[in-house]
């Protein structure tokens, strides 16, 4: 086996879904349709709006999973790193605590409930990854698996005030306000500790690693295929074909996310990176600049796309304060915004391209500092 050294065809696959998750990011902070109804509600959604969302379905998972394959490629060539996940795992909860609230509502007022998303799901997802990667990789391999693959069990389960941290998504009340948790620790956990244990292919040719990567994911794909046809396991909300079936067919639960969405998400990725791995990747490409500096892309991105929905409002309704406090699609009161509030869905994908663009020489810029210094804080943005 080799001893892996960077590989680019990961930071491109990391690349790719920040690029995707911006629009989902924009979508909210600029769509009109977004501050009225979700766009997984097939009785008033259209098909490219669904279709927006859709695609982006693919970034958490994505995520999670090369975060646990980095993981283990850090370990190969580090020592401690038990020690590193948990430092950075408890970081990640201390910027979706701070950073990010304030980057959500423009205000740190606890009159606002405390969102508990993405960085919070991989935060606390290393810290279990910290504890279970002292069990043998085959023994972390079952358990991953049968957690991903037996959790909708729990879908029934009423639990008690912190279930939602556990396993389903829901607020809890706690210290004169809300906790949404949206990202439970089921089966997020799990999906980071089976990408540590997928890890182990980096260590083999390419060849071989591209022959598994592309059976894996056929294997996933084809798996979501059938179970999802078959309609009794594997997501609490059935498929319909009375409206959009196909649409409804690939409406999969994402809080939290079902097997049958991580077999319709994991799988293709495995295809993308098992078609990206024989590449050849110069260090400018795009997705190699976001894919190696994902955190400080996310922070940045998430703060721009606020400020540009900011400054908009105050052109069109001559109000900036709008944006500061919740949106209606992030439990603010619908009554406080102008009727039609938003834009067309063609405003949302150029302010995603234009944001993505100015990205990109911050990106690069600071990727370039973290390849020519060796400072142990920089591993942590």
């Amino acid at each position: 086996m080799n001893k892996p050294s960077r590989l680019y065809s990961l930071d491109a696959l990391r690349g790719l879904v920040m690029i995707i998750m911006a629009l989902d990011h924009v979508r909210d902070f600029v769509s009109s349709s977004a501050m009225l109804f979700p766009p997984e509600n097939l009785a008033r959604t259209t098909p490219i709006l669904f279709f927006t969302r859709w695609i982006t379905h693919f970034c958490a998972p994505v995520f999670m999973f090369a975060s646990g394959m980095g993981a283990f490629l850090w370990a190969q060539r580090n020592t401690g790193l038990s020690r590193f996940l948990w430092t950075r795992g408890l970081w990640l909860i201390v910027l979706e605590l701070t950073v990010m609230r304030i980057a959500f509502f423009f205000s740190f007022s606890l009159a606002y409930p405390v969102m508990l998303v993405v960085l919070w799901a991989l935060g606390a997802s290393m810290i279990v990854l910290a504890i279970l990667s002292k069990l043998p990789l085959r023994v972390l391999a079952v358990v991953s698996v049968l957690t991903i693959v037996l959790h909708n069990l729990l879908d029934g389960v009423q639990g008690g005030p912190l279930w939602p941290v556990l396993h389903r998504s829901g607020a809890i009340p706690m210290l004169g306000t809300v906790v949404y948790v949206a990202y439970p620790l089921v089966p997020w956990f799990a999906v980071m500790a089976a990408g540590y244990c997928f890890g182990q292919i980096f260590l083999l040719t390419p060849e071989q690693r591209r022959r598994i990567l592309v059976r894996t994911g056929t294997a996933m794909t084809i798996a979501f295929v059938v179970l999802r046809a078959i309609n009794v396991y594997g997501d609490p909300s059935r498929w319909s074909s009375k409206i959009y079936p196909v649409l409804s067919f690939l409406n999969c639960t994402k809080y939290p996310p079902s097997l049958d969405y991580l077999l319709m998400t994991l799988g293709p990725a495995m295809l993308c990176l098992a078609w990206f791995d024989g590449l050849a990747w110069k260090k400018e490409n795009p997705l190699i600049v976001f894919g190696r500096v994902p955190l400080f892309y996310f922070v940045v991105h998430f703060y721009a796309a606020h400020a540009i929905a900011s400054v908009m409002a105050g052109i069109r309704y001559g109000k900036v304060s709008l944006m500061f406090g919740p949106l209606p699609n992030m439990g603010g009161p619908r009554a406080k915004f102008p009727d039609g509030f938003g834009y067309d869905l063609w405003v949302v994908y150029l302010i995603w391209a234009l944001l993505v663009i100015a990205m990109y020489p911050l990106c690069r810029w600071y990727a370039g500092v973290k390849a020519r210094r060796q400072d142990w804080w920089l591993s942590y943005l």
